[in-house]
């Protein structure tokens, strides 16, 4: 395969090994004389890989039988909407973090439903970092604390769960899911969209714990938005490709050596692309050094004309999506797990030969 190095922030690029798989599996899948995707989603084959897929989640959070997992679509935008309409209700409030676009977009669905406080914001300084513990000032009884645990579009991630003192975290864990390890005691959900880090675009991964799970107001819920219909059943068709892929994902993290390898794997990445980063002035971090994501690099150049430059010098060394998010511009290096480390020193070979030519 002739595979260009792929810094897409989603969707991202997969591993090739579990490409390969698909591939040979793509037009006849276990002998069955048909392709998954012809298959009924009540059909034991497919019943064996959404089980399958539910089981290798289960171990490699540590998750033991205290959450449901389910598969759904609309992507975490939807989950903006359905966390809040499941738990909360007029007169309530929840605590959300905002960190940047996605958290903001959470914020405004969320607000349709109850109250919502925001205990720390980064926006006046451009989401430029995420809070400490201490600069976080929560309401008085939120019904859950939300956070953004990787930011895309500015480039920043908290390194570990922000200390709520027991309330419930309802996560949008889309672009860092399974890519280090988690105290999975601290969410209520946590829920991830697949194209960054898991899978193909079109399923969105929803992780609930069971007690936080019964304290859902449903009353007035459509009965698709009710997450208890999705718990311990497949209710409507689900995109039966998707999970399929997933499921291959997930063996691959396994078969690497689950979320301590892709810990270290992510922090060597990391560290190749930030050293070259703050080697001078001719590369500047877009956010702090403390807050600075592992996921997704972010950096200006000395002028939008050499950042334009770079991006179109960059395609020409098969070093491909390298341009920041229209809305900040700049440059975004996103290195999810299945981001081989040859294509990040490829990258950092291009940024000292481009620094050598143009500083």
């Amino acid at each position: 395969m002739n595979r260009v190095h792929n810094f897409s922030a989603g969707p991202a690029v997969l591993p090739a090994e579990v490409l390969k798989k698909a591939q040979a599996e793509l037009t006849e899948y276990q002998n069955k004389g048909r392709s998954i995707m012809e298959m009924s989603h009540r059909s034991a084959e497919y019943e064996a890989i959404d089980q399958q897929a539910k089981d290798r989640l289960t171990e490699l959070l540590g998750l033991g039988d205290d959450f449901e997992i389910m598969f759904l679509q609309g992507g975490a935008s939807s989950q903006f909407m359905m966390a809040p309409y499941n738990f909360l209700s007029e007169g309530q409030t929840a605590d959300y973090i905002d960190t940047g676009r996605w958290s903001n977009k959470a914020i405004k669905e969320a607000k349709i439903f109850g109250n919502v406080h925001r205990p720390y914001s980064s926006s006046e300084t451009g989401y430029d970092r995420v809070p400490t513990d201490d600069e976080l000032n929560f309401s008085d009884n939120p019904q859950y604390v939300h956070f953004t645990s990787n930011n895309t579009v500015a480039g920043t991630q908290f390194a570990t769960e922000p200390e709520t003192n027991g309330v419930p975290l309802v996560c949008d864990a889309s672009s860092d899911f399974l890519s280090k390890p988690i105290d999975v005691s601290k969410y209520g959900i946590i829920y991830a969209g697949a194209q960054k880090n898991v899978g193909p675009a079109g399923v969105t991964i929803v992780i609930i714990r069971k007690d936080f799970l019964a304290k859902a107001d449903t009353t007035d819920v459509p009965t698709i938005l009710q997450y208890q219909t999705h718990t311990e059943k497949i209710f409507n068709t689900p995109p039966v490709f998707n999970v399929y892929m997933v499921n291959l994902v997930l063996e691959w993290v396994q078969e690497k050596g689950g979320l301590d390898y892709f810990k270290k794997f992510n922090e060597e990445k990391g560290a190749l692309v930030y050293d070259e980063i703050d080697k001078d002035d001719f590369y500047r971090g877009a956010v702090e050094k403390d807050s600075r994501s592992l996921m997704n690099a972010t950096f200006r150049l000395p002028s939008e004309e050499l950042e334009a430059q770079f991006v179109a010098e960059a395609e020409k060394q098969d070093l491909f999506t390298l341009k920041g998010h229209r809305s900040v511009g700049g440059i975004r290096a996103s290195m999810y797990n299945a981001c081989p480390r040859e294509s990040v020193e490829t990258l950092v070979n291009f940024m000292q030969d481009f620094r050598a030519e143009n500083g």
